[in-house]
């Protein structure tokens, strides 16, 4: 499970279904509707939350937002708190956005490489609406 931090708008088509995707099962997870990926490290900021149900609800938001954007049509009757994705602003430190932007730039030039090249100027990459950047290293929960 890979719940980018990044903004949805980065990922490349693969990599923006499979972060619905997977949004969605953090969601069931979140709502105790399954009982795998209980303990997945990336959770832990979603159930820190005030109201864990908001916040996995504004990601999946941020995600099917950028799929409108595309053209492409998400089912956003499957999220069950949907809410504006600043209103639930998660903090993500400036390191876990370096980390995750290299592993991202990584995937994307095996991937997908016009996308990786869309992306080579960019050097300070922008956060998912729904976190907020702080300074700070790569998250505890990241596996490295």
């Amino acid at each position: 499970m890979r719940l980018w931090s990044l903004h949805p708008g980065y990922l490349d088509r693969q990599g923006l279904t499979a972060g619905w995707r997977e949004a969605l099962l953090a969601q069931a997870v979140l709502a105790g509707r399954t009982k795998g990926y209980r303990s997945h490290p990336q959770l832990a900021r979603f159930r820190a939350a005030t109201d864990p149900s908001a916040s996995i609800g504004g990601f999946l938001v941020g995600i099917a937002d950028e799929a409108d954007r595309r053209g492409y049509r998400y089912g956003r009757s499957r999220i069950l708190t949907p809410t504006d994705p600043p209103a639930v602003a998660i903090e993500v430190t400036d390191g876990q956005l370096g980390y995750e932007w290299e592993h991202l730039l990584a995937k994307l030039r095996q991937r997908s490489p016009q996308v990786a090249e869309e992306h080579a100027g960019v050097t300070v990459p922008r956060p998912h609406p729904c976190f907020r950047q702080v300074r700070g290293p790569v998250a505890e929960w990241e596996r490295r």
